[in-house]
């Protein structure tokens, strides 16, 4: 990795000139250099750009949040590059609120919404094309030549359909600004430095729980991002199939490696830490340690999703016998969660509860505990009431999906799970038992077993369709999809 010679804030990018790095090579920049690297450059501008694909949705969706909101200033960031280590940074990934209304996922971004009489205009605050006059494209940290070019304001409002301008000036502007402001929160430090007198806590989480909310229901763009990010995570399951030897020679890290080359070549990333459990770590529900022995003869949980380019994310399950045969004990626990599972798509429907489908999958497991003789002489009623299941299903049956693996996560509870499902909603189905290495309550053979059956279901008009239905559930069709795949 190449040093670069000028590490600089965009808020000081006007103000000063560009700063050299602490132990740089160079003392110094010759004004013969700099004057030589400030000419000669073609102009690059893009003309005749056309709007990105959810132009006109991200309008509705700011049409929607206008609505709300009559007379306030809203303000929505992108957020800011997070430190990884020293002057390394993790990946960019735009706050979901602001990508959801723009379209852009760009780092510094904020959308403001000023009042007007017919509602707000709307105005997307960016960081312009860096500066060849004053060195910032060759000589600072995030300039043109180290990390890449950045869309001028121009074509940035050719492409989302919103005015741009600089961001750089919004923090001033922000201070000097009158009347009601909401902002949301824990993305830019430096937006939230200039309302600190203008927003309140309560006011602002009810900007972001309405922003939430309005995610509940998924648009045709959303649904069909969503399908192509199950397509995408399914390709990636036929990936770690084909490689579960070399895993098995390696580690759980090669299947966390296969999984991710996938997301990256068909996404933008994966959508959350990809869980690449095998034997008894399938028992711990969101083991991303990744590294711990793959053996035949075990079981493989593989919990993993691709996020789109748009980033929109599946979250897909499948628990998969490593040597491609599962053995009895195990097919019996499978098919118990496939039954459960069925049971909860099948409640999955307009005009159901939120919670419908999570009470009948946790019936179905606890009928097989009783079946099998793990609670005693209780009936499964009562086993219910009490909750005694949850020592082996331990989690929910599902959540909302869609920008965040666990969407609408501050959506209200009456909204949320004590809501009604309607078209266009998309959750999770994800039944499973997990016995731990240590449990005495069950015969040993079952310990250090763990299954999860996961897919993405969306609600339509007439009940509901699997997005992520192209990767197998049953066991024997698990089987001969892991036969044929392994040739």
């Amino acid at each position: 990795m190449s040093e670069e010679l000028a590490p600089e804030t965009p808020e000081t990018a006007e103000a000063e000139p560009v700063k050299q790095r602490k132990n740089g090579l160079y003392p110094g920049i010759s004004d013969e250099l700099a004057e030589n690297m400030a000419s000669g450059w073609a102009d690059t501008e893009l003309h005749g750009l056309e709007p990105i694909a959810q132009a006109s949705y991200t309008a509705a969706r700011r049409a929607a949040l206008s609505a709300r909101f009559p007379g306030e200033r809203l303000v929505v960031p992108a957020g800011n590059l997070k430190t990884r280590s020293n002057d390394t940074e993790y990946a960019f990934r735009a706050s979901t609120e602001y990508a959801y209304l723009t379209g852009d996922l760009t780092q510094d971004g904020v959308l403001v919404l000023e009042p007007a009489d017919d509602g707000h205009e709307a105005t997307v605050y960016l960081l312009p094309r860096s500066n060849r006059e004053d060195g910032e494209f060759w000589l600072d940290g995030q300039g043109e030549l180290w990390v890449g070019r950045r869309h001028s304001l121009t074509e940035a409002e050719q492409l989302l359909g919103i005015p741009a301008k600089d961001v750089r000036e919004l923090p001033a502007a922000l201070t000097e600004a009158t009347g009601p402001v909401r902002n949301v929160r824990g993305h830019d430090a430096g937006i939230e430095a200039a309302l600190t007198d203008k927003v309140t806590a309560e006011r602002d989480e009810e900007l972001r729980v309405f922003l939430s909310e309005a995610r509940l229901v998924k648009d045709a763009f959303e649904v069909a991002e969503l399908q192509k990010a199950c397509d995408a995570t399914a390709r990636g399951f036929e990936d770690v199939v084909k490689v579960l030897d070399k895993a098995e020679a390696t580690s759980e890290r090669y299947i966390e490696g296969t999984f991710f080359l996938r997301a990256r070549v068909d996404g933008n990333d994966i959508g959350y830490g990809s869980i690449c459990a095998a034997g008894p770590h399938a028992t711990t529900l969101h083991w991303v340690r990744n590294d711990g022995a793959v053996r035949s003869g075990e079981l493989l949980l593989l919990d993993a999703g691709v996020e789109t380019n748009e980033l929109y994310t599946a979250d897909v399950t499948r628990t998969l016998p490593i040597n491609g045969t599962f053995s009895p004990l195990q097919r019996k626990i499978y098919d118990a969660v496939y039954e459960a599972q069925e049971a909860g798509i099948a409640a999955v429907k307009p005009g159901a509860a939120f919670r419908d489908f999570h009470d009948a999958a946790q019936r179905v497991l606890a009928e097989k505990l009783v079946e099998w003789g793990l609670l005693g002489d209780l009936s499964v009623e009562k086993v219910l009431e009490l909750g005694l299941q949850r020592r082996w299903t331990l989690h929910g049956t599902g959540h909302m999906l869609g920008m965040d693996v666990h969407d609408c996560a501050v959506a209200r509870t009456e909204s949320y799970v004590n809501g009604t499902l309607e078209p266009g909603v998309c959750l999770t189905v994800e039944p499973g038992l997990y016995f731990q290495a240590d449990d005495l309550t069950v015969p040993e053979e079952y310990r250090g077993i763990g299954v999860r059956i996961e897919d993405d279901i969306l609600v339509t008009e007439d009940g509901n369709r699997n997005l992520s239905a192209a990767l197998p559930r049953r066991s024997e069709e698990v089987e001969a999809w892991m036969a044929r795949l392994k040739g």
